[in-house]
């Protein structure tokens, strides 16, 4: 297997983890779940920086946001597949 673009924890997730640098806007990522070690591919919409999410499938606002199998909060904005998710477009519920 090449070098994964984005990892995935778990099957239900909707964002995964860009783990390279410098990913750039029409890249067809390799997405790895770790869980089960499946891939898939993606395509980035924008340059994404490392660390930060991508959104595995379109997101409407204040649909929760699942990484790591867990509810990491909600979409202040509608977020398509392969966009950035970030501070910008989420935000928790906690507040």
């Amino acid at each position: 297997m090449s070098m994964p673009h984005l990892l995935v924890h778990e099957a239900k997730d909707t964002v995964g983890v860009v783990v390279v640098e410098g990913l750039k806007a029409g890249t067809e990522m390799l997405c790895v779940v770790t869980h089960d070690n499946s891939d898939f591919k993606l395509t980035a919409k924008m340059d994404i920086p490392i660390g930060h999410k991508v959104a595995l499938k379109d997101i409407a606002k204040g649909e929760t946001i699942w990484k790591y199998g867990q509810d990491i909060g909600q979409a202040k904005d509608d977020v398509k597949q392969g966009e950035h998710l970030h501070v910008h477009n989420a935000k928790t519920k906690r507040w």
